[in-house]
């Protein structure tokens, strides 16, 4: 029992998003999992106010906020880039990564098995980031970039945007 004299009741572990990837990738960006919104639309970066695609677009140059999802992962991978996330499964409420609980990492092996070309490892915020020397072990490049979460607003969209052109260029 807890000590509202209730007894908690243990939470279904949620499993994230497949990976975008590809031979021809030569950057990724990891996140640290989906937020309530992603995993409910299957779509990364679902939630109206992530400015994960937003960012993206301008360092792109490339409209891809306009785009439906499925084009916007195919205009990615014509860019280079795929998509996944540190953590496959978890245990959280709500969609802060500071409940993510029983946090299981993605099998990191399979980049160099699907991605020959990959070279570059950029982390979508601290959480993600922490498992940037496991990427470096690995022979990667890697890059913190500030996270696109709507959480994280003591960054301006244009100071974030500063830090992701650098780091994606």
């Amino acid at each position: 029992m807890n000590d509202s004299g209730q007894i908690p009741v243990p939470l279904a572990p949620l499993n994230g998003l497949s990976p975008l990837l590809s031979p021809d990738i030569h950057t990724i960006i990891l996140g640290s999992f989906p937020s309530r919104e992603s995993l409910a639309a299957r779509q990364y970066y679902a939630h109206p106010r992530n400015q994960f695609w937003k960012l993206l677009s301008a360092v792109l140059d490339d409209d891809l906020v306009s785009l439906p999802y499925e084009k916007r992962l195919d205009r990615l991978l014509g860019h280079g880039i795929g998509l996944w996330d540190v953590i496959s499964l978890c245990d959280r409420v709500g969609s802060l990564d500071s409940r993510i609980r029983n946090a299981v990492a993605n099998d990191f092996t399979l980049l160099k098995e699907i991605c020959p070309r990959l070279e570059k490892v950029c982390f979508n915020g601290k959480v993600a980031g922490a498992y940037a020397k496991r990427l470096e072990a690995a022979g990667y490049r890697t890059v913190l970039l500030p996270s696109s979460s709507p959480a994280y607003a003591s960054r301006s969209f244009e100071d974030k945007l500063v830090l992701w052109k650098r780091a994606l260029d």
